[in-house]
């Protein structure tokens, strides 16, 4: 199947994540990536880039390739907005910046909050707090959770966003998000790839009704070039993935990504050739077999590349994990 069911909306299996797509570059891809056929665009506030992803939106639109509907458009409330007095002004930004009027999904980027910044004065705020400080720093202003989330659901109810969901979550909050949601969650978005399977959780949020979404679904290449990840860290060079490559006639992250949405979730791969967007895309004329599908889940290493438990103490000077 090409799409996932989110609540009573289908969603392409496929999507095209905006993260670290440069400014200058974003109008160019998001046009071409629609016109190779994606109608998935994972966005985010923090990725710097919405206004820019608008013009290709909107270029595509006016060049008849898509409608409105025909696309499937996500963004994301950063970690400054979590006051609920701030989610609809970080909601609408977003949507004025990617020139549409509502949202198909909108979640909490992450868990963690930090101190308001407003839009006029730097936007996006990013992780620190105040960069021309003595001592640059990312500082936490306590929200709650539920609070954040009561802003989210007056989204929903403005007719502003379809579905809201999360990203970053673990089971705990998961399952303490269940509780308190009056508008229940439709989309959990993590790190998952075949170094980091997050079976139980996967598992958990489809009891929950709760569609899941893998970000880097191919591992380490986008971390690589941050000195997150290396070159051995990459599960495009395992043997068992190139071999079952070689035997289906598809290039390895092909078969990546099939493992991705054969297990039932969806992915947004992220390249910077425009030649691999048609390739990412086509993984949906084959199928991998049980002992494939299970040797690629066995490759599992719980090997997490984006964490800020370790990226918060090194970048911004802030000791914050959010996973055990």
């Amino acid at each position: 199947m090409n799409s996932i069911q989110v609540k009573q909306y289908p969603m392409p299996a496929v999507g095209f994540g905006l993260w670290k797509i440069a400014k200058n570059d974003t109008a160019d891809r998001v046009y071409k990536a629609i016109a190779a056929g994606y109608r998935h665009l994972d966005s985010a506030a923090d990725y710097g880039n919405e206004k820019e992803a608008g013009e290709g939106i909107r270029r595509a639109l006016a060049d008849g390739l898509c409608t409105r509907q025909d696309l499937w458009i996500t963004s994301k409330l950063w970690n400054s907005f979590h006051h609920p007095q701030h989610v609809r002004e970080a909601c609408e930004k977003s949507m004025s910046d990617l020139g549409v009027d509502y949202l198909d999904l909108y979640l909490v980027h992450f868990p963690i909050s930090l101190k308001y910044v407003p839009i006029a004065e730097r936007y996006p705020p990013e992780w620190i707090f105040d960069p021309k400080a003595q001592s640059p720093t990312m500082e936490v202003e306590p929200v709650r959770l539920s609070d954040t989330w009561r802003g989210m659901e007056g989204l929903v109810q403005a007719g502003l966003v379809r579905n809201i969901g999360v990203c970053n979550y673990n089971s705990a909050l998961l399952h303490d998000l269940m509780v308190y949601a009056v508008i229940k969650p439709a989309m959990l978005q993590i790190e998952s790839h075949p170094y980091l399977t997050q079976e139980r959780l996967i598992r958990l949020a489809q009891s929950y009704d709760i569609a899941v979404t893998a970000f880097s679904p191919l591992g380490a290449g986008s971390y690589i070039e941050l000195s997150m990840a290396n070159d051995q860290d990459s599960v495009l060079n395992e043997p068992v993935v190139r071999e079952i490559a070689k035997r289906v006639q598809r290039t390895p992250a092909q078969v990546v990504l099939r493992w991705g949405v054969q297990r039932g979730t969806s992915v947004i791969p992220k390249t910077s050739r425009i030649e691999r967007l048609p390739e990412n895309l086509s993984v949906f004329d084959f199928v991998l077999s049980s002992d494939d599908m299970a040797a690629i889940t066995g490759l599992n290493r719980n090997r997490r590349f984006n964490d800020p438990g370790v990226f918060c103490e090194l970048a911004f000077g802030k000791f914050y994990p959010i996973y055990d």
